[in-house]
Formats: C-alpha cells, structure tokens, sequence
C-alpha cells in the first residue's frame, strides 16, 4: 500500500474518515477486521494516515460499513455542486493496480445514482470479495479495450459498446483482456 497519487481525495482526510466510520459503529480495530478481512495491522496503518488502500482494500472497508466505494470516498470530498466540470471531478488511482476510477457525476445527497468513467490497465486485476450492500445496481458500459466480469459464479466477456447490467449479489472482480487497457463508464444506484 503506497500513498495515493492524487491530491483529490486527501490521504488524511480518507483515514480520518474510517477512523469516525469505525467509531460511530464502536466497533474495535478487531471486530472491523473480522468483518473486512482486512488486518488489524493494516487498519492501523491506514487509519492512521501511514498507508493508503488499494482498491480491494478500500472495497472490503466499504463493504463491511455497507457503503459503495464511491459513496464512501464522497464523504471525505467537498460538497457536489449541480455542473461538475471535467477539471473538478475527483479521480482515485489504485496504486496496486493503476486503476483508475473518476467521478463523473460524484454521489450527492438527495441522488440515487452515480457515474464513474473507469480504467483498467492492460493484464490488471481488481477483485472485490464483498458487494457494498446486496443487491446494488450496475449498469457498466465498455468504452475502449476488452474486459473480464466474474459476479459470483458468472463470467461476462464484454467488447466496445456491450452494456452488461446487474445487481451485485457476491464477489466480483474486473480483468482486462489483451493488450489495451479497458475503459468504461460504470452507473451506479
């Protein structure tokens, strides 16, 4: 786990973040580790700005607080204004991976979906072992490139222009094909 490469989403910001997540639940670094399969060591560290998550980490802490990943990097951001312009919309890099994900329409209150324009580099694997909450709706439209879907026991092959649409129900991991990376825009409610 490295620091994370942009200034959008402030690394002390993010780890104070979980920090009042965990306490608000009181919950001890133990029973947040059993519940994300993350470590307490590792929790520490991130809690307490040393390391920044990568992806699946980030995905695990969301999923046992029943957040979207998204939802939850919103809560460390400034408040959304109505017009995002292109230069304001928050963009989070996996630094495991090179994943790179922006908010294109970043979650607000008062709106139930979100859009994500997302980039996976050639030959890159993000897997998330946990859904935020069962159930959420995705609707994820591939842009450029070719992509790998595993839901749960389901493989979805997808190629420019496929929209593949689905409820997150159990793991999921995402998996470029070839040589170019894969780029889409993912809806998220």
């Amino acid at each position: 786990m490295d620091a994370l490469p942009t200034p959008d989403i402030g690394e002390s910001r993010l780890a104070d973040r979980l920090r009042a997540l965990r306490a608000e639940r009181r919950w001890a670094l133990d029973a947040l580790a059993d519940k994300s399969g993350v470590s307490r060591a590792s929790l520490s560290r991130i809690e307490n700005g040393e390391v920044s998550p990568t992806a699946a980490t980030l995905g695990r802490l969301a999923a046992a607080f029943g957040l979207s990943m998204s939802r939850l990097l919103a809560e460390v951001e400034a408040d959304a204004p109505a017009l995002v312009a292109c230069a304001a919309q928050p963009e989070w890099v996996d630094p495991a991976t090179g994943f790179r994900r922006r908010s294109v329409s970043p979650p607000a209150p008062g709106f139930a979906c979100e859009m994500l324009e997302c980039e996976l580099p050639p030959h890159a694997r993000v897997a998330y072992p946990l859904p935020p909450h069962r159930g959420m709706e995705h609707h994820l439209y591939l842009l450029e490139g070719a992509l790998e879907l595993m839901l749960g026991d389901q493989t979805f092959r997808l190629h420019p222009g496929d929209c593949l649409r689905y409820r997150l129900m159990a793991a999921s991991a995402f998996h470029t094909l070839g040589d170019a990376p894969a780029r889409y825009i993912l809806a998220i409610r």
